[in-house]
């Protein structure tokens, strides 16, 4: 092989953001076809496509792979998405394009073929003596702290608002499947106070007092501005499954009810996924103008006791009816969550095939849309850009 690829040139594709040993094996394999050339993805394609910040920055990753011997020369890539690296093909002209078998897609294969470029699949395998590498099981690795997300009775959690009338708030415990940005709705402030005792991982406990535990750490009495975390976000990233908590003038909630039913979780996964908006600005304030009254907390959690209702019925329609009203309840009571810009992304998902309905997590003002859809894979597979939910089952604590 050596003497006819001595002048071929081959070129493979990635982010190599968490650069490991699994990246160096491929491109050793990738290298006996002929002088490898590597297209990196920027941090710009990265944080559009797959909502997350990089580790390293596109020039010091840039950095790394061409100090590696088997790479001949590498680029950053000019396009976006998983094609990002179309235009620096047809400046490169390669010979052959080499993909893993878990990076191969028939996008990338009809591409190859109109241009004449052989394409060739690698198995994914270690070196010899090494264990297994990926950059998806080296995040695993590390923190594993759930988020959640609520899904209807936002901002019942607040005496101010309970005050008017009790009611039920409703959230699932989420896998962190997915970069959890800061100031996004999905209780990142809580999270960060977990990280402070448990770094990676919750402790194995029973997760109600685990929730409790942490919404005392986070709501220090000596906090200097003032302002007490809802029990919500605890409770929602403690509490694995679905749970709805019942809130009374208080801020701990008097009673729970939770579902573990794999029936009920598969089918919220499979009509629930998320769409990136923007964090929410510095210095916004979301509970300006607010207009809470008796009949508006009604409203909330009214609406509350039909989300519920719906979901353990596996009704989609009537889960979709009652998501908005919660979410059009909240909004009423609380303009300020509608952030200039918002009603331009929600404008944009709410003609968009499929979506049934829509809010934004937590307290808004930005962060992401959550979305029911008719069906969470195919909504997935059309708009790259949505994002996956993965419920956390009981028994993980991690």
């Amino acid at each position: 092989m050596a003497n006819e690829s001595r002048h071929k040139k081959v070129f493979v594709s990635g982010c190599y953001d968490l650069l490991h040993s699994g990246h160096v094996e491929f491109f050793r394999q990738a290298s006996r076809y002929g002088d490898l050339y590597v297209g990196v993805g920027s941090d710009a394609t990265i944080l559009g496509y797959k909502h997350h910040r990089t580790v390293y920055p596109e020039k010091e990753r840039l950095f790394m792979v061409k100090a590696i011997r088997y790479v001949k020369d590498a680029f950053i890539n000019a396009g976006s998405g998983v094609m990002d690296f179309v235009p620096t093909v047809e400046a490169l002209r390669p010979d052959i394009f080499v993909v893993n078998s878990d990076g191969s897609t028939p996008e990338k294969e009809r591409f190859c073929r109109e241009r004449g470029i052989e394409y060739v699949i690698l198995k994914r395998e270690p070196s010899e003596g090494l264990a297994v590498r990926s950059s998806t099981a080296l995040k695993a690795e590390t923190c594993r702290i759930p988020t959640r997300l609520d899904l209807a009775g936002t901002w019942i959690d607040q005496p101010c608002v309970s005050q008017y009338a009790p009611g039920w708030a409703i959230t699932i415990s989420l896998e962190p499947t997915f970069e959890i940005r800061e100031r996004c709705g999905l209780s990142t402030s809580t999270r960060n106070a977990i990280k402070k005792i448990w770094p990676y991982k919750l402790p194995d406990m029973d997760p109600e007092m685990l929730a409790k535990l942490v919404f005392c750490f986070e709501n220090d009495p000596e906090r200097s501005d003032g302002i007490v975390s809802g029990a919500q976000d605890a409770i929602g990233i403690c509490m694995p499954g679905l749970v709805r908590h019942w809130y009374d003038r208080r801020f701990w909630p008097q009673k729970f009810e939770s579902c573990d039913d794999e029936t009920v979780l598969s089918w919220l996964e499979g009509h629930l996924c998320m769409v990136s908006m923007f964090p929410r600005r510095p210095g916004c304030s979301v509970i300006d103008n607010a207009r809470v009254n008796k009949g508006s907390v009604e409203r909330l959690a009214t609406a509350a006791d039909a989300c519920w209702d719906a979901i353990l019925k596996r009704d989609l329609n009537g889960f979709a009816a009652a998501y908005a009203e919660s979410f059009n309840a909240q909004t009423a009571m609380f303009p300020g969550m509608l952030q200039p810009g918002v009603q331009d992304y929600i404008d944009r998902w709410s003609d968009v095939s499929g979506v049934l309905a829509w809010k934004m997590p937590g307290a808004g003002g930005g962060g992401y849309l959550a979305l029911v859809v008719e069906d969470a894979v195919r909504f997935c597979e059309a708009h790259p850009e949505a994002i996956a939910i993965t419920i956390r089952r009981s028994g993980r604590a991690d």
